[in-house]
């Protein structure tokens, strides 16, 4: 018999769970057993009774769970931590564990431990042994998520529709293709040191020293460097302040970047947008290429001569890649599909998330009812999409209602809403701050008994101050690795949503 698949008749008694834990059901009704390799395990667990050192070489990838057998299972786990306490993990030595392991009875008995170490078939790689007993177990696993996927659809409930199963599927896959993979682990400090030169070679060669992604905005990428692969950066302000025209500004220009440069700068970009529909983004982006005020065209007040500019910029929009996701109430498992799967089938280089706050935990017991928890599981979420895609993750935040209680309005980190976590997750967090907002709602008034001279001298001390502010961004670093903190003046210009490098509203 094969000792990769063995076939049983179907069957028409039910049988119980443990059973059918070996057993699959094939598109035909019988049960089949499920894909294994017998004397690979036997192999594995032999070699590892005649030399304890094989396991330093396969327990990064082989763990209990992935053998076939509940016995062999049980034979693993115990040689591993007798190996861990530093004892000797021989047949003789594991006899005592498994006198009265009615399991063991199956296969022969403590007996079977001797014939293991004794009867070692040819093929004496260990390595091989491991990645055939892994193959099977994906394999098994495989199958039962196909089991458990049609179940789900056959099962139909108000709170899980047929999208939600697919994305439960795609997750699922991933994270079954991630289990096994032996990578990382130690590097020598030579390694390590190549690395860092390459990069600061990169660094020096690079075009205004920006080696990461380019934000559009000089000073700001001066600032950060650019954006990094495995960063997240937090963006968070308080409302009309600007953090989703930024955000939007940001991703528009790394896109067009790439797509001007042949995929030499910037780079292709995801948008998940929570609160704002996919046209309201993309009229944002018109009105900033074609020059013409985004509340102008929402209203209709344009000119015909206005349709030539919205032709020539729609042909450049039309190059760029950037993809907009607009689905509402996301979870951060479907953030972390969808986004495996544009890269998987577009590329992706930037993610941008608009807002934190709108997305939504796994639905796990502990985060569940807690906000606060399900916050922190939501930020360590887009920090491992940043690490498992090697991508930087821009998300928005808000920012709690503290700062409107303070005279001083510049946010801080403690104003970051709901979680710690936020600012403990991120790489960089980034508030945005514009005194004209607030300036502009505090015109003087005059107060009782003043007289009309300290009335004029305030208000026009007021217009001048709303002057030196009009326009003006302050994008303030308050947090960032490996780079240093402060504050950069960007240009906002409302009408058309975009910021610029402070000095080109002088040109």
């Amino acid at each position: 018999m094969n000792s990769d698949i063995a076939t049983f008749p179907a069957h028409s008694s039910t049988h119980d769970r443990e059973q059918n834990n070996q057993r699959g059901v094939s598109g035909h009704g019988t049960f089949q057993e499920l894909p294994h390799n017998f004397d690979a395990e036997q192999g594995l667990l032999g070699l590892l009774l005649i030399d304890n050192s094989n396991l330093e070489r396969i327990n990064d990838l082989v763990r209990p769970h992935h053998f076939s057998h509940p016995s062999h299972q049980n034979i693993y786990a115990t040689i591993e931590k007798m190996i861990e306490r530093g004892l000797e993990a021989k047949h003789t030595t594991l006899k005592d564990y498994f006198e009265k392991d009615e399991g063991l009875e199956s296969v022969g008995g403590t007996q079977y431990l001797a014939e293991l170490a004794n009867e070692v078939p040819l093929l004496n790689n260990i390595n091989d042994y491991a990645q055939t007993i892994y193959d099977r177990y994906l394999r098994r696993e495989i199958i039962r998520m196909n089991q458990d996927i049609n179940t789900e659809a056959f099962n139909f409930s108000i709170d899980k529709d047929a999208q939600a199963i697919i994305e439960q599927a795609e997750s699922g896959l991933f994270k079954l293709s991630e289990s096994g993979t032996a990578q990382g682990g130690f590097q020598t400090l030579k390694e390590s040191v190549l690395t860092a030169i390459e990069i600061a070679e990169k660094a020096f060669h690079a075009d205004g020293h920006v080696t990461g992604i380019t934000t559009g905005l000089n000073d700001l990428d001066h600032k950060l460097g650019g954006l990094h692969n495995s960063d997240l950066l937090i963006l968070a302000a308080r409302p009309s302040m600007g953090k989703t025209s930024l955000a939007v500004n940001i991703a528009y220009n790394a896109a067009k970047a790439y797509a001007n440069s042949g995929g030499t700068q910037g780079g292709r970009v995801g948008f998940f947008s929570l609160e704002m529909s996919a046209d309201q983004l993309a009229t944002r982006i018109l009105a900033d290429e074609a020059n013409i005020s985004g509340d102008d065209i929402r209203k209709g007040n344009i000119k015909e001569s206005d349709f030539r500019k919205f032709v020539e910029a729609s042909q450049k929009l039309s190059q760029v890649p950037l993809y907009i996701d607009d689905t509402p109430a996301l979870s951060i498992g479907a953030v972390r599909t969808r986004a495996r799967r544009l890269k998987r089938q577009h590329g992706l280089d930037l993610l941008v998330i608009d807002y934190l706050q709108l997305l939504q935990g796994s639905g796990s017991r502990q985060s569940e009812g807690n906000r606060v928890l399900e916050i922190s599981e939501i930020t360590r979420g887009l920090k491992a999409i940043a690490k498992e895609l090697n991508i930087p993750v821009i998300a928005l935040s808000q920012l709690s209602r503290a700062v409107e209680q303070r005279e001083d309005k510049r946010p801080m980190l403690s104003d970051l809403r709901e979680s710690g976590s936020i600012e403990q997750d991120s790489d960089v967090v980034m508030f945005i701050y514009r005194r004209e907002y607030y300036l502009s709602r505090e015109e003087p008034e005059k107060k009782a008994g003043e007289d009309d001279g300290k009335f004029n001298d305030r208000y026009a001390q007021w217009q001048q101050d709303l002057g030196d502010c009009a326009n003006v961004a302050d994008v303030i670093v308050a947090k960032q690795r490996h780079g240093p903190i402060g504050t950069v003046n960007l240009h906002f210009e409302s009408s058309v949503t975009r910021f610029s490098d402070l000095e080109k509203r002088y040109d």
